[in-house]
């Protein structure tokens, strides 16, 4: 019979679930290469490791941390692999903020080249073209991952070479975590025949080839602006109303130390269950939140939190997405997570959107069409408060003042209110 193997995810539809963050060392420095964990090799540290919690929630048994993807599992998790799998893992034990019970970093260290390119539904390689020459011949997207069985051996548990995000177990270890009621886990089988039909497939292809046009197209655009950030990872978020159900962001380093957070995703084509996809600028418009206040991990920051809140709610609300293509608008926000200056009374962070800015475009094209750059103003609560006391007239006064002051259409957390 042939072996059967998992790929052991995390769950992340778990309701009221953690989310944790990346090892730091005890004085609470992240470790210099979070990636470290996932490469497919042990790994060599020097002193114990913390783990933040990134954000508060019923603790699980197994969780892949923020950035880097570390696998955090708790002791008798680590404990099933160690005696299932003894030489393909290695435990590195762990604290995690404000708990007393054992966990570890769970590393897999064995890397095996066996992903099987043509039954998998498609992948994908770095080229040249894309500017990355150490990642030459690797894979650069894998989709509906089959794996060649018989490349694998021994091994029980293990990363794909060209593609280490992954972490493939064997069905027996996938047994006795179920067995075991472990939380936080769920598994996608990687051998044996995919579950797509030849029609889904053609219809996957045309997708991603429509994706790859959109991606391509707005980048373009995107480095007309500053140095594209290539090395910043910030999670997709699949799902949502985004139009092509996918959340996207991306970094844009500008001149000045200006830092420049657009949505990457908001014009993309849209995708409806049983209809043809066909190119489009989705919403026709993308959503621009630009700072000169320093930022050493711009993918946790609160200038990133804040532009995902304002690009749901102009993804979930036709008014407001009309309002936003054809000229000014403000609103609130949840202010969970921002600095406390700009929270009102009631907890909550106001924005500006659609300011003009002398630095930045109003507007970009694509071969799909035309398509918005909405500027993402930040409102210190004074500001917020006199216009919506003054209305339009208040509005256009701190319009005034914001460039009068040489603002514009930038964000700050700390300065004073120009009213």
């Amino acid at each position: 019979m042939a072996k059967r193997f998992f790929e052991l995810l995390d769950d992340m539809g778990s309701q009221g679930r953690w989310l944790l963050g990346d090892p730091t060392d005890s004085q609470g420095k992240e470790v210099d290469d979070p990636w470290q964990f996932a490469d497919g090799r042990p790994v060599a540290i020097a002193e114990r490791l913390r783990i933040p919690i990134y954000h508060p929630g019923s603790p699980l048994d197994f969780t892949r941390a923020d950035v880097g993807g570390a696998p955090v599992v708790h002791q008798r998790v680590s404990n099933i692999f160690t005696e299932l799998a003894p030489d393909d893992v290695q435990s590195i034990p762990v604290d995690i903020d404000g708990l007393f019970e054992p966990y570890c970093i769970l590393v897999a260290t064995r890397l095996i080249r066996c992903i099987d390119d043509n039954a998998s539904t498609e992948v994908r390689y770095w080229t040249p073209e894309d500017g990355r020459p150490d990642r030459l011949g690797e894979y650069r997207a894998v989709y509906d991952m089959r794996i060649d069985p018989t490349k694998v051996g021994d091994a029980k548990v293990f990363r794909t070479w060209g593609w280490t995000g992954t972490i493939i177990v064997s069905e027996d270890i996938k047994e006795a975590l179920e067995r075991a009621g472990v939380t936080g886990a769920k598994f996608q089988e990687v051998t044996g025949p995919s579950a797509i039909s030849p029609e889904e497939r053609e219809r996957n292809h045309k997708l991603m080839a429509l994706a790859d046009q959109a991606d391509a197209a707005r980048s373009v655009f995107w480095r007309t602006l500053g140095k594209l950030d290539e090395e910043v990872i910030i999670p997709i978020v699949v799902g949502g109303n985004w139009p092509a159900r996918r959340q996207m962001w991306r970094v844009i380093h500008r001149e000045h130390g200006r830092t420049l957070l657009v949505t990457h995703g908001l014009s993309d084509f849209f995708v409806v269950d049983g209809v043809e996809p066909e190119p489009s600028v989705g919403f026709g418009l993308e959503l621009a939140l630009e700072t000169n206040e320093p930022q050493a991990h711009i993918e946790k920051s609160w200038l990133l939190l804040l532009l995902e809140r304002v690009g749901d709610e102009i993804a979930e609300h036709e008014s407001v997405r009309e309002k936003v293509k054809t000229g000014f608008l403000s609103m609130e926000v949840s202010g969970q997570g921002m600095p406390e200056p700009l929270l009102t009374k009631e907890g909550r962070v106001g924005v500006l959107l659609g300011m003009e800015s002398s630095t930045l475009p109003g507007r970009f094209t694509t071969p799909a069409g035309e398509v918005r750059l909405v500027t993402v103003k930040v409102l210190m609560p004074a500001e917020l408060a006199y216009l919506l006391e003054h209305g339009t007239r208040g509005r256009d006064e701190l319009v005034r003042c914001f460039a009068q002051d040489g603002q514009e259409h930038v964000s700050r957390a700390w300065r004073r209110s120009v009213v």
